[in-house]
């Protein structure tokens, strides 16, 4: 351990390790007991452990059991359709937008003295551009995600929107609807990150691309953005998985996800509780999927990021020999 760690830690010594073990014997068997009698105790009493209700879910011999899971399979379809459309099209567009804002920002720096009284125009340009840009992302930060969808839902519906026929793959109007409503909140949060992420950069990353030449949007796209990238990766993932999460709130448009397809078998089997710990504990494994594979992205790049060992120079023949 180095100094600054052991200004920052100190090492627990046998009391401390000791105290900690029977406490968190004690916490272990507390968290049992209470789970037994507040959680186990009341479920069974009420035959929500019957095989009658979780039958359906984990029994394959039940009359119930495929159809129960095709349906399920057609939400999480539906769910994982919405939610990689709306990632792709989140980070498409956020980052387009955290490239704006930043090279918004640079250029209201310029005075524009050479181009005269066209000058003025341009800057004027600028403040509008960098205006409405702020302004659209206070309102759509600000606005909940499913009023949103819902809107978005309204105009389309009053459009008359068709589905999309892309040749090979054709998206319900439903699903679009949906993935623009989640794409308008999550882009904007993503841009955010992204450009705050740039900000934060040290000065010199701005200043050594300026000095051999590089324009502001070559310097954005080939010095910022990949460092906070990397640097904002944590936010980037979390903010992901809020998407994967948000596609639940297309049961205000009646689009058929995971959540609304249970609502709808739960109307038949009345086996509400089973039906949801069943669901949440796969989202839970989606998600924490999710997190691990961020993990790994980041090590994979702060490995990335180390120079490489040189090895040390062998010395001279003569010096050798002398030593």
């Amino acid at each position: 351990m180095n100094n600054q760690q052991a200004v920052l830690y100190d090492a627990p010594g046998p009391r401390a390790r000791r105290l900690t073990v029977i406490v968190s014997i004690v916490a272990t068997v507390l968290a049992v007991i209470g789970a037994y009698f507040f959680i186990y105790r009341p479920l069974d009493d009420a035959g929500q452990l019957s095989m009658e209700l979780w039958g359906p879910l984990i029994d394959p011999s039940n009359e119930n059991f495929n159809q129960l899971w095709t349906r399920f399979g057609e939400g999480f379809k539906a769910t994982l359709i919405a939610a990689v459309l709306a990632i792709i099209c989140s980070l498409i567009v956020g980052t387009a937008l955290a490239i704006l804002r930043v090279q918004l920002k640079a250029v209201r720096k310029r005075r524009f003295v050479d181009m005269g009284g066209l000058g003025v125009v341009v800057r004027g340009l600028v403040v509008a551009l960098n205006t409405i840009t702020r302004l659209c992302i206070e309102v759509f930060r600000g606005i909940p995600v499913v009023i949103t969808i819902f809107f978005v839902w309204v105009l389309l519906s009053k459009a008359g929107a068709p589905d999309l026929e892309l040749g090979f793959l054709t998206i319900p109007s439903l699903t679009y609807t949906l993935v623009i409503g989640l794409s308008i909140y999550n882009s904007v949060v993503i841009g955010e990150i992204l450009r705050s992420g740039m900000e934060g950069l040290p000065p010199g990353q701005r200043e050594a691309s300026d000095a051999i030449g590089l324009s502001t949007f070559q310097t954005l796209r080939m010095v910022l953005l990949p460092q906070a990238y990397r640097i904002m990766m944590p936010a980037l993932i979390s903010q992901l998985v809020v998407v994967l999460k948000d596609t639940s709130l297309g049961f205000i448009i009646t689009y058929e996800e995971i959540l609304r397809v249970a609502g709808q078998t739960i109307q038949f089997l009345g086996n509400g509780i089973q039906t949801y710990i069943v669901i949440g504990a796969i989202y839970i494994a989606i998600n924490y999927t999710l997190s691990k594979v961020a993990e790994y992205t980041q090590r994979r790049l702060a490995r990335g990021r180390k120079a490489p060992k040189v090895a040390a120079p062998h010395p001279p023949a003569a010096v050798a020999a002398d030593a």
